[in-house]
């Protein structure tokens, strides 16, 4: 007998649920959970079409050490679309990647130069997520449409006829509702509301590693940019930002305890002896409180909606922080999300069939890069860790092929853009409209 899974799911939850006081129920025709890259760009884009967008946000700031920083090129492009580019990237303090050096010494150097790409933005940005984030708000309040509210934990669905048809959230002061014609899920990895969806479970990998970040000071003369650096079964990857190195720590799969075990010493002279000029500043990690231990995985849900619900970002599909691929997919969601459902929201006539359509604009892309990378790191980055191979120097030939414009281009495509990128469209593109009488 064929098991009907979202059912089961809702049944589970609303079992669960006990009655509460709700103070208050407000209305509004979009609600966007989670504010994060994703969440606040969506919400950013309807509500300055004049459609009436309720963001919620667990946390009652954006202060988390070691989210994900890197703004690429494609996501500049979003902003440049509707006028924020050069001011986020002129209040906002930020460290320019124009360049690229892969971890390898040879007779002919490797290296990838952004310029090739040519655009507008021809270059990676470094940025606080946090103050990226606020930027993003700010100027979102500035359209009447736009509603936030900061420390709503989201704890159940309203239902209806089998439709999501809002959420309940729990503040300091209470239970309160959101009733709206489209509730999206933008709340990252560990998303509660694809928990409580009764969507089909997603379909994982099992990247062979684990990353402990930290932070060490930068000073003058160090190098620029993006770094990475292997050496006996361990690998960094090194972040300029604006005044301190943030590293990652590549470790085997669940190597950490056995690191944490070995102590301090043997820590930090791993690090020296990865990247030696990084001497004399292992002694400011005294702590292991200073790092933060990300375990890397990547996965896709088989489906991203179902009526009155679709999810996006890492709540639709983790994406490994290899190539730094996460906030790049999740802002290109928003921007499909809101080409697409924009029109729908404004006559309020939004189906299935819509929310069927950002995930078919966004699915592919999504899936084929989570194979390349998958692919990284079970025949490169897996064995490395595993001390079964040594990374050395390319051949000469292989190195100068990578170095050509033809190759890096299509490389350096990739890494900014993603496949198949999303732009625009025109309506959205356009100047704000006067706000939506649903608002």
């Amino acid at each position: 007998m064929a098991i009907d899974v979202r059912r089961q799911a809702e049944q589970q939850v609303h079992a669960s649920a006990q009655p509460h006081d709700i103070r208050d129920v407000h209305t509004t025709t979009c609600c966007v959970v989670g504010g994060g890259p994703a969440g606040v760009i969506l919400a950013l884009l309807l509500a300055r079409q004049g459609i009436a967008t309720t963001l919620l946000e667990a946390h009652t700031d954006f202060e988390r050490d070691f989210r994900g920083d890197t703004i690429h090129p494609a996501i500049l492009d979003i902003l440049d679309d509707v006028g924020l580019a050069r001011r986020l990237l002129e209040t906002v303090p930020h460290t320019t990647v124009r360049r690229v050096v892969p971890p390898f010494s040879g007779a002919v150097p490797i290296t990838v130069d952004f310029a090739i790409l040519g655009g507008k933005f021809p270059f990676m940005t470094l940025m606080a997520q946090a103050q990226f984030l606020a930027f993003l708000v700010s100027e979102a309040r500035l359209y009447p449409a736009f509603n936030v509210v900061m420390g709503a934990n989201v704890r159940e669905l309203v239902e209806g006829g089998g439709i999501v048809r809002g959420i309940r959230y729990q503040a300091h002061d209470g239970w309160h509702e959101v009733r709206a014609l489209l509730t999206v899920g933008a709340d990252g990895r560990f998303s509660r509301l694809r928990r409580l969806s009764g969507l089909p479970p997603a379909v994982k990998t099992s990247p062979p590693m684990d990353i402990l970040w930290f932070h060490v000071s930068k000073q003058p003369g160090d190098p620029e940019g993006v770094m990475f650096g292997f050496h006996m079964r361990r690998g960094l990857i090194m972040l300029e930002r604006t005044d301190h190195w943030q590293v990652g720590y590549v470790l085997p799969k669940g190597g950490y305890q056995q690191l944490h075990a070995a102590g301090f010493e043997p820590f930090r002279d791993g690090i020296v002896s990865t990247v030696p000029w990084l001497g004399g500043r292992t002694e400011e990690l005294q702590e292991w409180s200073q790092f933060s231990l990300l375990s890397v995985e990547s996965g896709r849900l088989p489906r991203w909606y179902r009526a009155g619900l679709l999810l996006i970002g890492d709540a639709a599909h983790v994406m490994s922080p290899v190539g730094g691929n996460g906030i790049n997919y999740a802002v290109q969601d928003a921007a499909a999300t809101a080409n697409i459902i924009s029109g729908p929201l404004k006559t309020r006539r939004i189906s299935v069939g819509d929310l069927a359509a950002v995930q078919r604009r966004r699915n592919w892309p999504t899936r084929i890069t989570q194979a390349i990378v998958n692919q990284l790191q079970d025949r490169v980055l897996g064995p490395v860790l595993a001390g079964d191979i040594t990374p050395g120097p390319p051949p000469p030939i292989v190195a100068s092929l990578v170095n050509t414009a033809p190759v890096q281009h299509l490389v350096l495509t990739w890494m900014a853009y993603g496949l198949w990128p999303v732009h625009l469209s025109p309506r959205i593109r356009a100047e704000p409209r006067a706000p939506s009488s649903d608002n």
